[in-house]
């Protein structure tokens, strides 16, 4: 009989039914929205501090450069060997210098990796090579800044502020060329810059390379400069074989081109020595602790975790992930209160309409509780059915974020303790530590929609229906058979 009267009941008030349905429809659609839209600026941030310093990294260890001495320029002086007949004679030099913060001993890794909750921890060195080509009259050229445009390469190597194109004056035309080599340690190559990007051609290191003249190219910069694998590039009169190009996941490469990381120490006399430690937790929820038990048990240095990073996150991306986190947010719990308010008003109002209907069955013996009941299986049936729209309609909108994948901008500035990389902070890797202008990185936003969000949908309807249920049976629970013929008079 239940059943029997719901679906008579339903299909008659269809109209009414309809309008309950589509109020919790537009609720449920917003939530499912804003929930796979801030999913999916989490991903996007995510993919901007992977890019950082890679994939798997909980926090890198540094040590901060120091500000150059007062006598010093700080400027990268090179030396010519021309003779005075030779004055015409092409040449070529180039100066390799490690970037960013100062060096650490390569036994920092090691007691960085000792300290309670660190599952692993690896080396790296990052370096930058400014490379001269011209001619000159015998003599030291000194660069004195300011000429040029910043950087080739792309990526940290396209930001080192380093004079780039062909200058001419003073009985000399030369062309300057810069680019970032960083130093990975191939026996252990899931920590670090390099598993951000993918091998799209040839391969990676193998471990028994580690002193190995190869290397692996950064993709634009391999397109830039015509490389491929098997051909070579000479870094401070060493030949790299190219045995490998890869592609970065998101954003710009850590460096233009990586090499083993004793060979990266031996170009830049930087023997036993590394530039940052990456670090990987044993634990998420550890990290926090782990990041105070290293500085406090090994003096001299900065730890810089993700979220440290995730604080310096500028730009559109950021805008838009603080709206949706703010306003997106307390909007969808709005509109969700008022759809649960209407559909309550409205079903409360269907009862008073139906006085005469309630109060004869009333007449006729059946108990509030029935009557009630009823209501209630009305009520929530009109809750699935609108779980059902706005589940479909959140689907909808969720695709379209996807399907256009609005662009947004996600800037990365210095702060405390940081330093650039390529233009985007961090607390270490590759170029960290670069004094040069914020680098904007730009992210396509998606929407993925989640099982979770599916289930939140879906208990939201439910509560939807059980709370326009409870004003109707409210209502209902309030007639009286004399109110059905005080209606017939």
């Amino acid at each position: 009989m239940f059943f029997t009267y719901l679906r008579r009941e339903l299909r008659r008030r269809r109209k009414a039914a309809l309008v309950v349905a589509s109020g919790l429809a537009l609720g449920i659609a917003l939530v499912i929205v804003v929930s796979s839209v801030s999913s999916g600026m989490g991903k996007a941030q995510d993919k901007v501090l992977e890019s950082l310093y890679g994939l798997g990294t909980d926090m890198t260890v540094t040590k901060a450069a120091t500000a150059p001495g007062s006598g010093s320029t700080g400027r990268p002086k090179f030396e010519f060997d021309a003779k005075d007949n030779d004055d015409d004679a092409t040449q070529s030099t180039d100066r390799v210098m490690v970037q960013g913060f100062r060096t650490l001993a390569a036994s920092t890794v090691t007691d960085v990796g000792e300290q309670d909750g660190v599952a692993g921890a690896v080396g790296g060195l990052s370096l930058s090579v400014m490379k001269v080509d011209g001619q000159f009259k015998r003599g030291e050229f000194k660069q004195e800044g300011g000429t040029g445009q910043g950087g080739g390469g792309r990526g940290p190597g396209g930001g080192s502020g380093m004079p780039q194109g062909e200058v001419k004056g003073g009985g000399a035309s030369f062309d300057v060329n810069s680019y970032t080599v960083y130093g990975t340690d191939v026996t252990q190559q899931d920590l670090g810059p390099l598993t951000s990007s993918k091998i799209t051609s040839g391969r990676t290191f193998k471990t028994t390379e580690t002193n190995a003249e190869v290397a692996v190219a950064d993709s634009a910069y391999a397109k830039e400069k015509s490389l491929a694998t098997g051909k070579t590039v000479t870094i401070h009169g060493t030949k790299f074989t190219i045995i490998g190009v890869s592609t970065a996941d998101s954003g710009d490469a850590a460096a233009n081109l990586y090499i083993p990381l004793k060979q990266a120490q031996t170009l830049s006399d930087s023997k036993d020595k590394v530039t940052t430690v990456y670090v990987k937790a044993t634990d998420s929820q550890r990290i926090d602790t782990v990041k105070s038990a290293i500085q406090k048990n090994i003096s001299g240095t900065t730890v810089t975790t993700s979220a440290d990073l995730a604080d310096t996150v500028s730009g559109s991306l950021s805008t838009a992930s603080d709206l949706a986190a703010g306003v997106g947010k307390w909007l969808s719990l709005a509109v969700l209160a008022a759809a649960f308010l209407v559909a309550g008003l409205l079903t409360s109002s269907a009862v008073s309409r139906r006085v005469r209907e309630f109060g004869t069955l009333k007449a006729l013996g059946w108990k509030s509780g029935r009557v009630t009941r009823q209501v209630v299986g009305e009520a929530l049936v009109n809750g699935l059915v609108g779980g059902v729209l706005g589940i479909a309609v959140g689907l909808a909108g969720a695709y379209a974020v996807t399907a256009v994948s609005p662009t947004l901008t996600a800037e990365l500035g210095s702060s405390a303790g940081g330093g650039m990389r390529g233009g985007m902070m961090g607390g270490g890797g590759p170029g960290f530590g670069r004094q040069s202008a914020s680098k904007a990185l730009d992210i396509a936003l998606t929407a993925p929609v989640s099982l979770s969000v599916i289930l939140t949908a879906v208990a939201l309807a439910v509560a939807g229906g059980l709370i326009a249920g409870a004003f109707g049976g409210w209502r209902a629970s309030r007639l009286r058979p004399a109110d059905a013929l005080r209606r017939v008079e």
